[in-house]
């Protein structure tokens, strides 16, 4: 059993679940990894583990608190991304896998650890932070599933945050735009882009003219996750790059 703060990420194998983990660790966390697929990032552990799968995930977060006496943060990253037509051409089978994973993966997420974080010995420094994106609060052309699912995490959020009131327990969402990872490039894809000129093409409608990179959302992240982030409970925060300017 360690002293030291512990913090969970699910979608810890890629993109900007594995940029949180290096980030929560630099800022003195054991952070736990989570995901479909291997995690490779500095994690004091990982665990192949579907945000889907309730049981498995409730399991898990149990037998870490067994294990390390404590859950501190939980940063529910994991996500897929669907589309590329418009709202009455998508399949119903896309927007089915987008809220199974981005929307109740969150919900899932949340449920089976915040009980943790309230039980904690810190529970006003505890946090929970959930990767919306800039799709849930603006309209995606020939992305009304994606649009519709991280409208939803948002919603968990500030349900959550309500929830939370008095318990110094925390809850955020923060919205990336356009960020250079794995879903970034299938995102163009769905649009017919590839390459970095695809990439470029979805950065341009962000003010900064440039993809944002997966660290620089992870040190929102785990400024989020810090004492100060205490301040920002029930917040969306807009980590865009400044989205529509």
């Amino acid at each position: 059993m360690s002293g030291r703060r512990v913090a969970l990420v699910t979608g810890a194998a890629g993109g900007i679940g594995t940029a949180t983990l290096a980030a929560l660790a630099r800022d003195g966390y054991d952070v736990v990894g989570v995901d479909v697929a291997p995690v490779t990032g500095p994690a004091v552990e990982s665990h192949v583990v579907d945000v889907r799968d309730a049981p498995a995930l409730a399991a898990l977060a149990a037998d870490v608190v067994a294990r390390r006496g404590r859950l501190d943060a939980v940063v529910a990253a994991a996500a897929v991304v669907g589309g590329g037509a418009p709202l009455w051409e998508t399949p119903p089978e896309v927007l089915d896998e987008l809220w199974e994973v981005d929307a109740k993966g969150v919900w899932t997420t949340a449920a089976v650890t915040v009980p943790h974080l309230l039980a904690g010995p810190e529970p006003h420094l505890a946090r929970f932070v959930a990767i919306a994106s800039a799709a849930g609060e603006h309209g995606l052309f020939s992305l009304s599933a994606y649009t519709t699912v991280k409208h939803a995490v948002i919603g968990i959020v500030r349900g959550l945050a309500a929830d939370l009131v008095g318990t110094g327990v925390t809850a955020v969402a923060v919205s990336p735009g356009a960020t250079r990872t794995p879903m970034l490039t299938a995102t163009a894809a769905l649009y017919g882009l590839s390459g970095e000129e695809g990439i470029a093409e979805l950065a341009r409608h962000q003010g900064l003219r440039r993809p944002l990179e997966p660290a620089e959302i992870a040190d929102v992240v785990a400024a989020c996750c810090s004492p100060a982030g205490a301040a920002l409970h029930g917040s969306v925060v807009s980590a865009d790059g400044g989205f529509g300017i």
